[in-house]
């Protein structure tokens, strides 16, 4: 009798970190798969659809011009009922913190599905920092019965909720997607990515949209970039924009006359992730990046004052810089201009997984529905 296991997600980020998984999940005998997104972001999404060819069984199709956190979450709740009651699934997978994830792992347990979490166990311990990504995952973790944590600090904060029961230390689903989709001799997609020299060009890409960096902290970020390429006229900054008015204004606004930043649209999956292999260094208020850099062996400063992936900054492939102007400046130039210094960051052992945290998840879920299966090494 095969496992019917159903994963729902939304944004493009949980696409691309559950993608890997659902293809592992297809060539399994004893797993049905079955597909939900919410299209809690539509063009996004879509793009990582296509570039792993996955082709939902359900789509919510649930966004809509100036949605609020109010309007996913019921959304989600009143549409995914309709489809538990026909899918029928034994388990319902959700990635991270999206609220996606919560209302899906919330319909989930109104309906006695059992939840597992992918991505489970990451705290900053702060409410508000990231808003509302902290109470997503920590509400996920009292409600799923499978906690996939891609680390054993993750685990840990689990335990301390006085979660004791089928945590699984997998790895980050995140090495994964990187292993299909990173190409030698890569030719972007986006013509003004293809024009850069990335031999002679010392290239940053920038990336910033989270919720508690708008308003003064963004204009920040975009003062210090101004200020960085004054500073060293080989920079090249490419920086993704958020189709979020609320976060293209002001950078259209402080870095459209900028000849040395490059404000281009949110970039396909693959473009996105050979840019990330080819450049100099990262900035970025992104959860992904600061798992997905490390691999490729590139420094990242984070642009938040607190990470839910403190493994990183231990390890020193990543450092908090914050959103204070002099602050961004001044760590950005010492990697700029230090080599050992940015040699101490771009070589130090990635935390966050081996690129098999797809398959020890797929094992995972086997033995808890009691399949034969060896999982002692991860538990």
């Amino acid at each position: 009798m095969s496992i019917r296991v159903m994963s729902v997600f939304g944004t493009r980020p949980e696409a691309v970190k559950m993608a890997p998984l659902i293809k592992k999940m297809q060539a399994e005998n004893t797993i049905e798969n079955i597909v939900c997104v919410s299209g809690q972001h539509r063009d996004m999404l879509d793009q990582v659809l296509e570039t792993f060819d996955l082709h939902p069984d359900y789509d919510l199709n649930i966004m809509t011009a100036g949605q609020t956190l109010t309007d996913v979450t019921t959304k989600i709740l009143i549409g995914l009922n309709k489809v538990i009651e026909n899918a029928k699934p034994n388990i319902i997978l959700v990635h991270g913190d999206t609220s996606t994830a919560f209302s899906s792992a919330l319909a989930g347990f109104y309906a006695k599905v059992p939840v597992g979490h992918v991505e489970a166990g990451l705290r900053t311990f702060s409410k508000y920092e990231p808003f509302p990504e902290e109470v997503n995952r920590t509400l996920i973790g009292d409600i799923a019965s499978l906690h996939f944590a891609p680390t054993q600090l993750s685990k840990e904060h689990l335990i301390n909720q006085n979660i004791k029961e089928n945590i699984f230390v997998t790895g980050n689903t995140a090495i994964d997607a990187l292993k299909l989709t990173i190409k030698n001799n890569y030719k972007f997609l986006n013509e003004e990515l293809g024009s850069i020299n990335y031999n002679k060009k010392k290239v940053i890409v920038l990336t910033a949209h989270r919720r508690e960096n708008w308003g003064k902290p963004l204009e920040n970020i975009c003062d210090a970039i101004n200020k960085i390429t004054n500073l060293d006229d080989n920079v090249i900054v490419i920086y993704a924009i958020h189709k979020n008015p609320i976060v293209y204004d002001v950078a259209k606004e402080k870095l459209g006359n900028n000849s040395q930043v490059h404000l281009i649209e949110p970039l396909s999956l693959v473009d996105m992730h050979n840019l990330l292999s080819k450049c100099y260094m990262v900035l970025t208020d992104s959860g992904g990046l600061q798992e997905e850099v490390p691999y490729l062996g590139k420094p990242v400063l984070v642009l938040r004052n607190v990470t839910e992936r403190p493994e990183g900054i231990t390890a020193g492939t990543l450092k908090l810089v914050g959103t204070n102007k002099d602050v961004i400046v001044d760590e950005t130039m010492k990697l700029l201009t230090d080599k050992q210094k940015y040699e101490q960051m771009a070589q130090a052992r990635n935390p966050f997984g081996d690129g098999r945290a797809s398959e020890r998840i797929v094992e995972a879920i086997k033995f808890y529905f009691g399949y034969d299966n060896k999982v002692e090494e991860f538990l």
